[in-house]
């Protein structure tokens, strides 16, 4: 397959594309597993992460005008490492990474597939992969220096340092704990859409024209235009019945909080225990 930009065709250029991509959840429970445990998180960032990712799938690419090879102009190159644009190579750089943990020791989660841990007796090291961007975090730092260390010899990245912004979080270390904003991402919409200056309320709505009943109108059916609506995944569901949206909002949050149990005991804790109101962390 020739390659030209966006010019792959599924099931001849390439076949599986499909990269693990940590959630936002994930990021959130892993920073309040660090602040609760009073560990540090730092952050490294790959340089040209896709190029290291090696494909399966048989491709070629022209040579770039001003690099041809004189000899042989007509010739093309087969590619054997991941080069940016091509459909795959998130996937090629997220096996090249998962591999090289996975032979250094290092445990994939049970749950989420862009957690990886390392145990040592009763200490633990915990890194999260979101692409080429990697948060990580130990009770003990010569961990994270041992990490970084583990990564330089591999791969080209930037020096280990605190985390400060992730996935349009901001992000501040403190003793007393982390704590996580969006003011800039929140500045930066309005910004786009010319809201910067739009003077706020604290409601939409004309408080000093109050709404009044139509005596000359019919009553209206509440069960009948009783509408609830919730988002799942990539669609927005409206349901009639009060009940019905109250199962599946139940469902949800039952499926959330079995994720996040799971994901606390690949953590390292031995023991989760809960009840309707409290979430008691247990230490090994």
């Amino acid at each position: 397959m020739l390659h030209q930009g966006h010019a792959q065709e599924e099931g001849i250029g390439y076949d599986e594309v499909i990269a693990p991509v940590a959630r936002i959840e994930a990021i959130r429970l892993f920073l309040a597993y660090a602040s609760f445990m009073g560990f540090m998180v730092y952050q490294i960032d790959m340089k040209s992460a896709f190029h290291y990712g090696t494909i399966e799938e048989e491709v070629y690419v022209y040579q770039p005008l001003g690099f041809k090879d004189p000899d042989y102009p007509d010739k093309v190159y087969k590619v054997v490492k991941a080069l940016y644009r091509l459909h795959q190579s998130p996937k090629a750089w997220y096996e090249t990474l998962a591999n090289y943990l996975l032979e250094n020791r290092f445990k994939r989660g049970k749950i989420d597939q862009t957690l990886f841990i390392k145990k040592q007796k009763r200490d633990i090291l915990l890194v999260q992969v979101y692409v080429d961007d990697i948060i990580f975090g130990s009770i003990k730092k010569e961990f994270c220096i041992a990490f970084e260390k583990l990564m330089k010899d591999k791969f080209h990245m930037s020096s280990m340092g605190e985390l400060t912004f992730f996935l349009r979080l901001q992000v501040k270390q403190k003793k007393d704990g982390i704590f996580i904003s969006q003011d800039k991402y929140v500045i930066e919409i309005l910004r786009k859409f010319g809201f910067i200056d739009v003077k706020s309320a604290s409601t939409p709505v004309d408080t000093e024209k109050p709404l009044l009943k139509d005596l000359d109108g019919n009553d209206v059916d509440v069960h009948l235009y009783r509408l609830i609506s919730w988002q799942c995944k990539k669609q927005t569901i409206v349901a009639t019945s009060s009940t019905k949206a109250e199962y599946v909002a139940a469902a949800s949050c039952y499926g959330q909080v079995l994720w996040i149990k799971n994901q606390l005991l690949d953590y390292g804790l031995s023991k989760v225990v809960w009840n309707a109101r409290v979430i008691a962390w247990n230490a090994d």
